[in-house]
Parts: C-alpha cells; sequence; structure tokens
C-alpha cells in the first residue's frame, strides 16, 4: 500500500497554484512555515494546529536496552523525542476518505 510522498516541492507548487504567489515567493512561505514550526520544536515547545493536529515534543529518560542479536545489555541514553498527535477532524477526514487505489502485481 504505496502512497505518494508529498515534498517540500509539492508544497511550495500547492501553495503557487491555490494561494497566486510568485513560485519564489511560495517557496519562500513555506521554509518560513516549516522553519517557525521547527524553531518552537527547538525550544520544547507544543505546536497546536486547529483541525490537524499537535507536534509535541517528549522527555525520555535513561533505560536500559538490549541488544537483539546479542542479548547484551546497553544503555540507552536520555533524550527528545517528536510526537504528532492529529486531531479528531483529520482523524474523521481520513477514515470517511476514499483509500487510494492498491498497486497491481
Amino acid at each position: 500500500m504505496a502512497g505518494k510522498t508529498v515534498t517540500r516541492a509539492d508544497l511550495c507548487e500547492a501553495v503557487y497554484q491555490k494561494v497566486g504567489l510568485s513560485r519564489t515567493e511560495s517557496a519562500t512561505l513555506v521554509e518560513l512555515v516549516l522553519k517557525e514550526i521547527t524553531d518552537c520544536l527547538e525550544r520544547g515547545e507544543t505546536v497546536k494546529l486547529s483541525s490537524f493536529g499537535s507536534f509535541v515534543v517528549r522527555s525520555k529518560g535513561q533505560r536500559v536496552g538490549r541488544n537483539p542479536k546479542t542479548g547484551k545489555e546497553v544503555p540507552i541514553s536520555p533524550r527528545r523525542v517528536m510526537v504528532f498527535k492529529p486531531s479528531a477532524i483529520l482523524k474523521q477526514r481520513i477514515n470517511v476518505a476514499p483509500a487510494p487505489a492498491e498497486e497491481k502485481k
């Protein structure tokens, strides 16, 4: 079930087509929005986009993991991870929308 991957270039083209800015202005706008989201997440802030979802940064403490090949225990250092939580509206939209056609083998 392979779907199309949307790239930055695709987003820039969509802004160009729908908003009417030049291609350069559209690319700049997309980059500015993504940079602002990234900067907020780097500072540990939650980014909430109404009707879309929230990007949340969580801190994970140090823990002991296990190498699956050797079974040897190894420490996993503390780190921050980003989690996306879709809104109820987005969940509903992706479950109502028709599924993409599966590729024929």
